[in-house]
């Protein structure tokens, strides 16, 4: 079956343990609703508004589901539960699927507990102690020039090598005035997407948030496994489109960083991907 999880069984926390051995059919899973901070240690889902929490949908053997139940205190005999347990389809890269997920009973309740941030649990719990990460560019973070001329150049000088994220693939998914933004999604898994893994401090983690619009509701922060000639790097920061749009072909000189950032340092097949793809993007957008 599968289970919609969005705070401590999810990979990383504290439950995890319970579901660690079931796979995982989609790690940027999401279902509209918001995500309240209880206070104890753990998250309350409530269905309602038109925000994204996130999550992850994991196969889990339905042996589980009495463990699970008790876990989240939830008996459906009883009428006075913690928490019920529902199907509600859950929005993936892939397509919206049905799937099991734990909803707190008494809703109103959680209405005076502070939002968690971002409406992700796993970044909430990560970025409150967070001082430095690996993180993944893909797409115009790839090339320094616009870094240096933030005065940021320093917080970028350590550059880790390249790495490749497995099992997905780069468009182009959210427009902006002047053309598309790239983004990376679930997808098949012989698809891989590469690009420039930086070392970098809390400042740097700040000044990606603030470019990529992440308070402004852009792009979210992600945290991925990212695969390197040295073995796989985890819990690598990344950052993904929240409302994806129609592939729209990015203005020139956004390809043009992509591009530069790429060359010479991506694998010389990856990098000729990239420019058919921007290619055909360009045409297309020329011929509407």
């Amino acid at each position: 079956m599968k289970l919609f999880v969005y705070g401590t069984l999810r990979k990383g926390q504290s439950n995890n343990q319970i579901i660690e051995n079931a796979s995982i059919f989609s790690a940027q899973a999401r279902i509209k609703g918001k995500l309240y901070d209880t206070g104890y240690g753990y998250p309350a889902l409530v269905l309602k508004g038109d925000t994204y929490v996130f999550g992850e949908i994991h196969e889990v053997d339905d042996k589980l589901l009495p463990k699970l139940d008790m876990l989240e205190g939830y008996d459906e005999s009883r009428s006075d539960n913690l928490y019920y347990r529902t199907k509600k389809k859950i929005e993936t890269d892939k397509g919206a699927v049905e799937a099991w997920v734990y909803v707190i009973e008494h809703q109103h309740e959680q209405e005076s507990n502070p939002l968690v941030p971002f409406q992700d649990w796993s970044i909430y719990q990560w970025y409150a102690s967070v001082k430095e990460v690996n993180y993944f560019a893909y797409g115009s973070c790839m090339d320094l020039e616009r870094i240096e001329k933030a005065g940021m150049k320093q917080e970028f000088s350590n550059v880790v090598g390249i790495g490749t994220l497995d099992s997905h693939t780069m468009d182009y998914l959210i427009s902006q005035n002047d053309g598309g933004r790239a983004d990376i999604i679930e997808s098949d898994v012989t698809d891989k997407v590469e690009g420039i893994i930086y070392a970098v401090s809390k400042k740097a983690i700040d000044y990606l948030f603030h470019r990529e619009g992440v308070h402004s509701g852009n792009y979210r922060p992600i945290l991925i496994n990212i695969q390197t000639e040295q073995g796989t790097l985890k819990e690598v920061l990344s950052f993904t489109v929240i409302h994806k749009e129609t592939s729209c072909a990015p203005p020139k000189h956004y390809s043009t960083e992509i591009l530069r950032g790429a060359k010479d340092r991506l694998s010389a097949g990856y990098y000729k991907k990239l420019e058919k793809n921007l290619d055909i993007l360009t045409k297309n957008s020329n011929n509407r």
